[in-house]
């Protein structure tokens, strides 16, 4: 399940721990039960001279009165006005498909991050985590040696591959294959029972497709992608070894495959949109009655696990047809299937020629990009998703100061009060609801720069022989961590993210709020700003997570976690009636007829963005009450409020980019973030004098108020 978080990161297919890919909610980090007591976080230290920040390459993006466009009036168009000139100046970067005030700070993490890892390889006799991030940094920096190495890295396991001829040897394959930390065809991990939020439970979840939605393998719109998709398969399985011939007839082999589990997945708007399309509770031998050709005891078995009680077979009509494609299926084409996910899934690792063709697709092909990240960049962005809390440990210490986090605090319970008065005075909420929302409130926990207990690594073995077989050791350790939490109290002391990711998060299974180290910078927060600047950022920034508590989805779990219905069925009908009013909003955002945004796969974050904005703005008032506040560079305080809302929402999209966004993220396009949520507050109309009638005042049955 996906963290209901800021801003989703969209990235080619990358090598990754098992975790359950559920599309709201919390996401599974790649973690077990410790073999050994974890360690305590001490207090992050003065920096270490390994790391000077003034020395970073890239600027911090903040608000400038110079950025401003006043040929561009607020009222018409508040995000031309406040970011035009800035985007017009920035164009997206050649290695990367976005560009704005997220992926900004994420490189001025990873200009962090190289400085420490190199600082780790070159430690004589390192122990620990710097052995284990020197080792795979080493190795992945080694470029001779991967382009020397070629496929022989794999090659065992296609030689496996090619081995299967019955169902029940690809059966067994895929449960073998697991157990080492290598996927096929579902998601599989521990998850908190939605119906007891306090015990982890094993999720099945779809998984399989190569292109970034079912609707890929459908809309006429995608045809040129599917294409395009059909060549890029042909070409890894030559690289792999096949005849030219033979793979293009493997590449529509394996394009029929996968379009047949499209057919049974469910779409990125349906995920979003109805958790509970994660959770069916089914018992082991119910389990395999639906699927005769998978059987999930097996498979238990395989992962070393005693078949539990009960488990959820998520999306059980995806699962009942890859048993039916178990029987009916040749096993040459599970084998062409199987190889091209094989091979696929670790290219980014391999030779360059692997690598290449994987970036040609999924980054230049797909998403737009020109230029493939360098070498060094993609290394880092491998240790983050193997071993990244171990990294955020040495990353907290030399970026992240005690006083940003003790002024967070302070913050996130400014916040919190203005939530909870904005609560108390709903006139559409009854008092019976509007008591639970209260409780669900006194229960936030928030989570702040980085974990108060650090994951433990030990067991993990690396080596500075091979980057392949260092990568392929962290996904077995993570995979078994994982599982050893089913049956497991939830550790509620746990992070999804890693302290040097720039974004945030709200998890609806443990009502907490989380905001890690690397997003507390400019333009979301700087301890030299004035107040106005800082709540109308990180302010909002905390506010939104909070209000994903209550939002379309978040709203069907109580305080303690669980999936539970808290309304009255009048308060429902109301909350449907002006989310409702915010899906039509979005809906008519767009580029042009053919690049609409999608109202309802959007709801969730647009819910958040409008609440989390008034929420700020009402906590900004508090601050500023008995305050005689000046202008600055001619700007008042409410001014730049919403004008740092604005500066946190500049990016720059590659066209490829935008269009898989539309169709696949819960997150509407920064443009319309900038102004969807201004547009409906009286504040924003008052602070800049528009008038009804403006396009970014919205009125009548058009203007939206939720929470």
């Amino acid at each position: 399940m996906a963290r209901t978080g800021l801003e989703l990161s969209v990235n080619p297919r990358n090598l990754k721990p098992l975790a359950l890919a559920l599309a709201v909610g919390v996401a599974l980090a790649a973690c077990q039960k410790a073999d050994a007591p974890a360690e305590t976080a001490a207090a992050p230290v003065a920096p270490a001279p390994v790391v000077d920040l003034a020395t970073l390459k890239t600027p911090a993006i903040s608000l400038q009165a110079s950025d401003v466009d006043t040929n561009i009036a607020a009222c018409q168009d508040f995000d031309g006005f406040v970011n035009s000139k800035w985007l017009a100046a920035n164009p997206v970067p050649s290695d990367r498909t976005t560009w704005g005030p997220f992926v900004v700070l994420s490189e001025r993490s990873l200009e962090i991050q190289q400085k420490l890892v190199e600082n780790l390889a070159a430690q004589a006799g390192a122990t620990g985590t710097a052995k284990l991030i020197g080792d795979v940094w080493a190795t992945g920096m080694d470029e001779a040696a991967v382009n020397a190495a070629g496929i022989a890295p794999i090659q065992p396991m296609l030689d496996d591959i090619a081995a299967l001829q019955t169902p029940e040897q690809i059966a067994d394959f895929i449960g073998r294959s697991y157990a080492k930390g290598q996927g096929y065809l579902f998601s599989f991990g521990p998850l908190a029972d939605f119906k007891d939020s306090s015990l982890n439970i094993a999720y099945a979840t779809q998984a399989g497709l190569g292109l970034p939605d079912r609707d890929y393998y459908f809309d006429e719109k995608h045809a040129a992608v599917r294409e395009a998709y059909v060549a890029h398969i042909a070409k890894v399985l030559a690289l792999a070894g096949a005849d030219e011939a033979s793979a293009q007839a493997q590449a529509a082999e394996v394009m029929a495959f996968e379009t047949r589990l499209a057919k049974v997945s469910a779409s990125s708007e349906q995920l979003s949109r109805d958790v509970s399309l994660y959770y069916n509770p089914v018992s082991v031998a119910d389990a395999d009655a639906l699927t005769p050709n998978f059987k999930w005891s097996a498979f238990f078995a395989s992962q070393g696990l005693e078949a539990p009680a009960m488990f959820s077979l998520a999306q059980p009509d995806f699962h009942k047809e890859v048993s039916t494609m178990l029987a009916d299926v040749p096993a040459a084409t599970w084998q062409a299937y199987l190889r091209f996910q094989t091979v696929d899934g670790l290219s980014p690792y391999l030779s360059d020629a692997f690598a290449e063709e994987n970036f040609n697709f999924y980054g230049k092909t797909l998403r737009g990009q020109a230029e493939q990240q360098p070498r060094w960049k993609r290394v880092l962005n491998t240790i983050n998703g193997q071993m990244g809390e171990a990294l955020g440990k040495e990353y907290v210490d030399v970026a992240f100061s005690p006083e940003a986090k003790a002024r967070m605090q302070e913050l996130v319970g400014n916040l919190g009060t203005a939530l909870k008065a904005r609560i108390e005075n709903l006139e559409w909420m009854s008092p019976e609801t509007k008591e639970q929302a209260l409780v669900k409130w006194a229960s936030f926990t928030p989570k702040i720069g980085y974990p108060d207990k650090w994951r433990d690594w030990s067991g993990l073995q690396t080596s500075r022989d091979s980057f392949v077989a260092n990568l392929m050791a962290a996904g077995e350790f993570n995979h078994k961590f994982n599982l050893a939490k089913i049956g497991q109290p939830v550790d509620k002391t746990e992070w999804q993210m890693s302290p040097q990711t720039v974004n945030a998060y709200y998890n609806p299974l443990a009502n907490e709020i989380v905001f890690p180290a690397a997003i507390l910078q400019p333009p979301f927060f700087d301890p030299e700003a004035d107040d106005a600047v800082n709540y109308g950022g990180i302010g909002a920034v905390i506010g939104h997570e909070m209000i994903h508590g209550y939002d379309d989805q978040g709203s069907r779990f109580d305080a303690t976690g669980n999936f539970k219905n808290w309304w009255t069925e009048a308060d429902m009908a109301g909350f449907k009636e002006r989310t409702g009013r915010l899906v039509a909003q979005f809906d008519a955002y767009g580029y042009g007829d053919d690049m609409k945004v999608n109202g309802n796969l959007t709801l969730g974050e647009n819910i958040a963005d409008l609440g989390g904005l008034a929420v700020a703005y009402d906590a900004l008032q508090k601050s500023l009450e008995n305050k005689r506040v000046a202008e600055i560079d001619g700007y008042s305080p409410d001014q730049r409020f919403f004008m740092n809302w604005a500066t946190v929402w500049r990016v720059n999209y590659k066209p490829e980019e935008l269009k898989v966004r539309l169709q696949t993220d819960p997150h509407a396009p920064a443009r319309f973030r900038a102004m969807g949520a201004p547009s409906n507050l009286p504040a924003f109309a008052a602070a800049f004098g528009c008038q009804e009638g403006d396009p970014m005042v919205r009125s009548g049955e058009a203007k939206v108020a939720i929470w």
